[in-house]
C-alpha cells in the first residue's frame, strides 16, 4: 500500500508533542465603563468592581457600573495602592512607599460589604522589591515585586530583578521567579504592575502602561518563567483582576488610564 499522506501523518503525529503556546489566544473587550478614578488598577467579585487609586477605592455596581461606596485614605497615610484582589468578601490591595527608597511594602485588607479597613500585613522593607500585585491560587499568596530603572532603581537593583514570590498561607517564602529579558526589556524602564491567575493555570501579567498581557507559566526547571505568548489588549498595564464568578468565561478586568475606563475583557 502507497502511503500518499505521509507528510499529512507525520505532521498529525509531531502537533501531539507541540507545547501550549502554538496554539492560538485571543482577548476581546465585552464591556467598559467610565470612571474618572481609573488610574492605578481594578479588583472584582460576583457583583461588583472595585477601582484603586493611590489613596482611595471606589466600589461600583458590575451592571451598570454606578459608585456605591468610597474608601479614602489619604488621612490614614496610604500614597500608592497598586493593586487588589476579592477573597471571601476580603479586598487585599498591594501597598507601596514608590516612589521612595528604601522599598517598603504592605498588604492592606478591606471589608467589601462595609468598605472599611480592617487588617493589615507589612513586609516592611521588602527584600523583594516593592509589591505591585497579589493573587491567591491552590491556597498560596502569590506577589509581583517590581524593581525599576534609571533614578527609580533601588540600591543598584534594576528591572531585571524584579520577580514573582510564591508565599503560605501565612506569608512565610516558599519559593521565586524571575522574569525571561524579553519580558524585562518590555517592562522597562518601569516594571511589572500587574499579575493574575487564569481559570487555565497560566499567569497573567501587565507592564506599566503597554496595552499588552504576557502570559507567563511556572518552568519545569530552573528559577525563570516561561513566556507563552503575548497578547494585544484593551487593558493599558496597571493593575488587573481576574473574574472569577463568572464560570463558564475566562473574563479579565483592567483599566485605560488615558480614558479613564475601567475594561472587562474575554480570553479565549
Amino acid at each position: 500500500m502507497i502511503l500518499r499522506n505521509v507528510p499529512f501523518l507525520l505532521w498529525c503525529a509531531f502537533s501531539s508533542f507541540l507545547p501550549l503556546h502554538s496554539f492560538s489566544q485571543s482577548i476581546k473587550e465585552i464591556r467598559s465603563f467610565q470612571v474618572t478614578e481609573a488610574k492605578q488598577a481594578v479588583a472584582v467579585d460576583e457583583g461588583h468592581f472595585y477601582v484603586i487609586n493611590n489613596s482611595s477605592i471606589t466600589k461600583h455596581s458590575k451592571s451598570d457600573g454606578k459608585q456605591i461606596a468610597m474608601w479614602d485614605g489619604s488621612k490614614e497615610g496610604i500614597k500608592h495602592l497598586n493593586s487588589g484582589v476579592v477573597i471571601k468578601g476580603k479586598l487585599y490591595c498591594a501597598n507601596t512607599n514608590y516612589p521612595e527608597i528604601p522599598m517598603a511594602s504592605s498588604i492592606e485588607i478591606f471589608d467589601v460589604n462595609s468598605m472599611q479597613h480592617v487588617g493589615n500585613h507589612s513586609f516592611g522593607i521588602a527584600e523583594h522589591g516593592s509589591l505591585t500585585w497579589i493573587d491567591q491560587k491552590d491556597g498560596f499568596w502569590w506577589g509581583g515585586f517590581a524593581h525599576y530603572a534609571g533614578k527609580e532603581a533601588s540600591e543598584g537593583r534594576d528591572v531585571r530583578w524584579t520577580s514573582v514570590v510564591k508565599y503560605d498561607s501565612e506569608w512565610r517564602q516558599l519559593e521565586s521567579w524571575i522574569f525571561p529579558k524579553q519580558i524585562v526589556d518590555l517592562f522597562t524602564p518601569k516594571s511589572n504592575s500587574g499579575g493574575a491567575w487564569g481559570k487555565d493555570g497560566l499567569l497573567y501579567c501587565t507592564g506599566h502602561d503597554q496595552a499588552e498581557l504576557y502570559v507567563m507559566r511556572l518552568p519545569k526547571s530552573g528559577f525563570t518563567l516561561e513566556h507563552v505568548r503575548t497578547l494585544p489588549a484593551p487593558v493599558h498595564g496597571q493593575g488587573v483582576a481576574m473574574d472569577h464568578w463568572t464560570k463558564e468565561k475566562q473574563i479579565i478586568f483592567g483599566i485605560n488610564r488615558a480614558e479613564n475606563k475601567v475594561v472587562a475583557a474575554e480570553i479565549k
